[in-house]
């Protein structure tokens, strides 16, 4: 088959790589219909996470048909049209049946072979998908396939980033970063009651958007997004902020925005060594830090429905449908922040 691989740091090859096969009965291979590109994925790519395998298939963002099924699998047949989570999960250990699915005792997360172990990407034109039981969902008839894979990464990690910060009615919410990710946080924020959400960024572009999403726009290179908050807040601050870069700049702005006893959710990806906050600040401000991977399969059946819901709203965060023979020049794009380029879904087939 033929997938997108790592090479190098900045070095992505278009080539044959083996298909994926059923190891274990639990297992179900997908011919993929629908891989995204997404922001997490660069963090390899530009080297910020290291030890990935030469010739790992990437990504991580699923949308396929089953063509073949394990022994095992009770939940599905061939033909099935599913999303699946950008982690694997059994659905029965302690932390799934708490909710905690992104945590799984028995869990993999695609796309990351290291010294020869783990689980290769959905970047392909099939996929082994691992646990199938506990990991995948139906895509409702109606829905895009494209829309179905966002509902499988960024809208539910948006929901649980809303969820994080605390939101509730009447509450005041930054979201710092409005790529697609912070875009659907602004969604969430309102879906949880927020009376009004201040969208911070400095590209033109995606603050239109944001405003788009019903967000105020706040550029923080042209402007200052406190004095924003401020002549919303009383001179208070925001009451929750999600930061959807991970940066340490986005943190320590996101927690300048906030008001004594605000919730800062952390939704970026972070490689850095030390939190821009210190625990005095936390403690003087009594501030609320929170972060982690997002339990995707715990909230993929309600992102499904809301996907469904405000379909024509979500699908215009995509800027490009590319084939799979695209993918090394589409990473280059995306990672270089082409005007107009927000979300990249490859079609394999």
């Amino acid at each position: 088959m033929k997938a997108i691989t790592f090479q190098d740091v900045e070095h992505l090859a278009y080539e044959d790589a083996a298909d994926p096969k059923i190891v274990l009965v639990t297992d179900v291979i997908v011919r993929v219909t629908h891989a995204g590109i997404c922001g997490s994925d660069l963090h390899p790519y530009f080297g910020r996470e290291v030890g990935l395998d030469v010739g790992t298939v990437m990504g991580h963002e699923l949308v396929g048909e089953i063509v073949e099924v394990g022994s095992e699998v009770r939940d599905f047949r061939v033909g099935a049209r599913v999303v699946a989570p950008f982690t694997t999960s059994c659905g029965s250990c302690f932390h799934c049946s708490s909710g905690l699915t992104a945590r799984c005792e028995h869990g993999q997360l695609f796309g990351w072979v290291e010294d020869g172990r783990g689980l290769q990407g959905v970047q392909a034109e099939y996929a082994r998908v691992p646990l199938a039981d506990g990991t995948l969902v139906t895509v409702p008839e109606s829905l895009d396939d494209a829309v179905a894979l966002l509902a499988g990464d960024i809208l539910s990690t948006s929901t649980y980033g809303a969820d994080l910060a605390g939101v509730g009615p009447g509450d005041l919410v930054v979201v710092v970063g409005c790529g697609p990710v912070g875009l659907l946080a602004i969604r969430a924020a309102f879906e949880r009651g927020a009376r009004e959400v201040v969208a911070v960024d400095r590209v033109p572009t995606r603050l239109a958007t944001a405003e788009l999403f019903g967000a105020t726009p706040a550029n923080f290179e042209t402007g200052d997004p406190l004095e924003t908050v401020h002549e919303r807040s009383q001179g208070r601050g925001a009451d929750a902020a999600i930061e959807a870069v991970g940066s340490p700049e986005a943190t320590r702005l996101a927690a300048d925005l906030l008001r004594l006893g605000g919730s800062l959710a952390a939704l970026g990806v972070h490689s850095e060594a030390h939190l821009a906050l210190s625990p005095g600040e936390i403690y003087d401000r009594n501030l609320t830090y929170s972060g982690g991977r997002c339990p995707v399969r715990h909230y993929l059946p309600a992102s499904l429905l809301l996907a469904q819901r405000d379909a024509e709203l979500i699908e215009t965060l995509i800027s490009h449908r590319l084939p799979l023979s695209q993918g090394v020049a589409a990473y280059r794009m995306f990672a270089e922040r082409h005007e107009g380029c927000t979300k990249v879904v490859l079609l394999p087939g």
